[in-house]
């Protein structure tokens, strides 16, 4: 996994490279700025113009070292300094005056009346250069900086900003009033919170690490994130042997589907099955249809529900369950999930068995097996009586929240998945980075709930099967987008692209 850092976490992994290692400060600027430089030769046309925009703090500091290396390497390359002068000091400063006695050109943009000529200047540039904040920021953009970053945008070169683009939050991805909408990002060391998650990734870019002397062990032991790789995927897949058979690869029941919800209970028995179940029994309400039966796919076995003695019966001798696709909302419903709760195997909560839980996470604690609960916004607000706009202003504090509360692992759904393993009593989360908006039509999550139910029958550990699952849900989106277009595909392709993609991460 790949450590992403918040601002006071990648302060202290600077503070320590300098202080435990011998690095300086200006050494660290130096290399940051050279790998920056090099991100940017590289999207430069022959001839083209370079405006690299900077503020007062250490991200201009970086900046006047892209700006001094580019120059040197034969690109026009200009500085706008777009804050005073006098507010320059430190590291920063010694690296302006090193780009000035280089002989390096610097106009300074800071009032209303210089942004014409700035205008001008990045309407000039194949590529613009934005390191006006860094990651100290904790306000809102506005005057003089916020018309800055406003021309910026609306300028036509390629945006390259320097560690996370201007006026983005680093802790959450939010626009602090208005932010610079990058092409590329040069981060620095590990990537930051906010351009991993949502909604910053919106605003990030392609975006590159630029390794800048600080071991990969401190980040590692210093930071509470990371993005998920291939290879974590690939290491949590399920091990069969050539004795395999149907019993070892598990039995998942799934509870769910209801009068006009019968679609989300097959989604989810199909996912289970692609996803490696060795056996799954979908159950639920009866059915209108001959005996009361419930109409499944054929390689799903079927079973109806009434009281809570039949979720107990049910569940006896299964190695997974899934329980909310498509169930009832009513007391009967509720009543299962409680005896769902008093069992003694892994569960997925999903759905309709979340909206059961509102106000109750401590039954979820107190649950006699491992739980995974997979909210999407609004659900989360629900469950921790908070609004959806709470919870999107800080999805890594809704996530933990829910963890630390229900102990148990936790799917917060949307745009850049996140996984908390509440078990663990820790708040380490895992963002995750496939998938996409191709993704957002009925019916997806019953799938992801079906895979994560699948793994844990197969005998992965419900932390493990929900980043598993949630990475190749992403990675099937992706691969079905790609082949019908962002708004083609629908749930029910899913279940097979989700087991076409475990084919691929063998090895």
């Amino acid at each position: 996994m790949l450590p992403v850092a918040t601002a006071a976490e990648m302060r202290g992994l600077d503070a320590a490279t300098m202080e435990d290692i011998g690095l300086p400060g200006a050494v660290l600027m130096e290399t940051a700025g050279r790998g920056v430089a090099a991100a940017v030769a590289a999207r430069t046309p022959a001839g083209g113009r370079i405006a690299v925009v900077c503020g007062g703090g250490n991200n201009g500091g970086d900046g006047f070292v892209v700006a001094r290396v580019l120059r040197a390497g034969g690109h026009d390359a200009v500085v706008h300094l777009v804050a005073p002068r006098a507010r320059i000091g430190g590291d920063a400063a010694l690296h302006l005056a090193a780009y000035e006695r280089s002989g390096g050109v610097l106009f300074e943009a800071t009032t209303a009346a210089d942004l014409v000529t700035l205008g001008e200047a990045l309407d000039a540039a194949a590529v613009i250069v934005d390191a006006v904040f860094g990651i100290g920021l904790d306000r809102a953009v506005d005057g003089h900086l916020a018309a800055v970053i406003t021309r910026m945008n609306e300028a036509r070169g390629v945006r390259v900003a320097v560690d996370l683009p201007s006026g983005l939050s680093a802790d959450t991805g939010h626009p602090l009033g208005v932010a610079v909408a990058a092409h590329h990002t040069v981060t620095m060391a590990v990537a930051k919170v906010g351009i991993a998650g949502a909604p910053g990734v919106a605003y990030a870019g392609t975006v590159e690490v630029v390794d800048i002397g600080i071991p990969r062990a401190l980040a590692e032991a210093q930071t509470r994130a990371a993005l998920v790789e291939r290879g974590d995927a690939r290491g949590w897949l399920p091990a069969h042997g050539v004795l395999a058979h149907k019993g070892r690869r598990g039995h998942v029941a799934i509870i769910g589907g209801s009068p006009g919800k019968r679609g989300a209970g097959r989604l989810a028995a199909t996912a289970a099955l692609r996803a490696g179940a060795g056996l799954c029994t979908l159950a639920g309400p009866a059915g209108a249809g001959e005996g009361g039966q419930l109409a499944a796919p054929d390689a799903v076995m079927t079973a109806v529900l009434d009281g809570a003695d039949d979720v107990r019966a049910l569940l006896g001798g299964k190695a997974a369950a899934v329980i909310g696709p498509g169930m009832p909302d009513d007391a009967r419903g509720r009543a299962w999930v409680d005896a769902a709760l008093d069992a003694s195997v892994p569960l997925v909560l999903d759905a309709t068995a979340l909206a059961h839980l509102s106000g109750r996470l401590a039954d979820v604690a107190g649950a006699r097996a491992s739980c995974v609960l997979t909210p999407h916004p609004g659900e989360a607000a629900r469950l921790l009586g908070e609004t959806v706009l709470a919870i999107q202003a800080d999805r890594m504090r809704a996530v933990r929240a829910l963890a630390a509360a229900s102990r148990a692992v936790v799917v917060l759904k949307g745009a850049r998945t996140l996984v908390c393993d509440g078990t663990l009593g820790d708040d380490f989360v895992t963002i995750n980075p496939t998938g996409g908006p191709g993704l957002a039509t009925g019916g997806t999550g019953d799938v992801l709930a079906g895979a994560i139910g699948a793994l844990m029958a197969q005998g992965v550990a419900p932390a493990s099967a929900a980043r598993l699952a949630v990475w190749l849900h992403g990675a099937a989106g992706d691969a079905l987008t790609e082949r019908l277009g962002p708004s083609g595909l629908i749930a029910s392709d899913l279940p097979e692209a989700v087991a076409l993609a475990m084919r691929d991460l063998h090895p």
